[in-house]
């Protein structure tokens, strides 16, 4: 600690700015991964394992869609641009404005996600579900969807270690916290690095990615 700075918590969130992204950093290492069946993998095999499963993407014209609210749907968004014009995959996501309101005002909010994807979806596709809860019902919804449409399901999950999106997806990463802006950062970062992965080994690149 620097001389005469004093760490204080609020909610779980440090206060000082060399505490926060000590504690972050800390998280970042201690993201979990697990597969459909709930086996353990480390984060490396998981990294790995979506980065093939992106990729697989490409030859087959398979796409992407993302789904997220709020600070998850940035995220979404981000990864999304990445997969698009660096990696060259297709991908989508579904919270443009009108688009959202639309399919709401209609169908009400917990359908949000759950109908673009009944449209969208092929077998093969790749539904990529963000959430730091890990509860949400839009979000929960759209993963079934995806499921009986034959999609694999990549989950991004925080707060409880029970959260029921955890558990649904053919990869899940989960954040052990429970503060917002620690899942978020996490999220962002682990997506950043599965896109910058997934551009080099797709370009054929010699550098050493998640392996």
């Amino acid at each position: 600690m620097e001389k005469g700075a004093e760490i204080k918590k609020s909610g779980g969130i440090e206060r000082t700015a060399t505490a926060y992204f000590r504690q972050l950093t800390q998280l970042l290492g201690e993201i979990q991964v697990t597969e459909r069946r709930g086996r353990t993998l480390t984060l490396d095999e998981g990294a790995d394992r979506a980065i093939g499963d992106l990729l697989a993407l490409k030859p087959e014209l398979g796409k992407v869609m993302l789904v997220g609210n709020g600070g998850s749907a940035a995220i979404a968004s981000h990864f999304q641009n990445d997969l698009s014009k660096a990696v060259g995959i297709r991908a989508l996501v579904f919270h443009e404005v009108p688009l959202l309101t639309a399919y709401t005002n209609d169908h009400g909010y917990e359908t949000a996600f759950e109908e673009p994807v009944i449209q969208w979806a092929s077998p093969g596709d790749l539904l990529v579900a963000i959430s730091s809860s890990g509860r949400s019902e839009n979000i929960l919804r759209a993963v079934h969807a995806a499921e009986k449409r034959e999609c694999r399901i990549l989950t991004f999950s925080g707060f409880r270690p029970d959260n029921p999106l955890r558990a649904m997806g053919d990869l899940n990463f989960y954040v052990p916290s429970e503060v917002y802006g620690y899942v978020e950062s996490a999220h962002a970062a682990l997506t950043h690095f599965l896109a910058d992965c997934a551009m080099l080994r797709g370009s054929g690149s010699t550098e050493v990615t998640s392996k």
